[in-house]
């Protein structure tokens, strides 16, 4: 058993948001995602996989393929379909969210 303390270590980038690998292998990924205040991630998806969404700090606005914005805080799972587009934008304050996928091939979310 690994275990990972999600919200210990974190690390924001004025420029970008951070995608952080914890645990990838083939069996699937689990990225700790932390934005600062204001920063985006544009539209993209992920075409082989489900992608689930923890929300662990902060609050964002979450927008799926049917354009409709959704804000998420803490302890908020949201679920997109395999191929659905999807953005998100942090709020007032640092959003930090895990994101889960199924085996998606390393070229992705690398």
């Amino acid at each position: 058993m690994k275990t990972y303390p999600l919200l210990e270590n974190l690390t924001f980038r004025a420029q970008n948001p951070i995608a952080e690998p914890l645990s990838v292998d083939e069996q699937g990924r689990v990225l700790r995602f932390m934005l600062e205040p204001g920063q985006a991630i544009r539209e993209h998806l992920v075409p082989s996989s489900p992608f689930y969404i923890v929300v662990l700090q902060g609050e964002g606005v979450f927008t799926g393929e049917d354009g409709v914005e959704q804000t998420a805080g803490p302890q908020t799972l949201l679920a997109f379909a395999p191929g659905e587009k999807h953005s998100v934008r942090a709020l007032d304050e640092a959003l930090v969210f895990v994101g889960i996928l199924h085996g998606v091939p390393d070229k992705l979310y690398g």
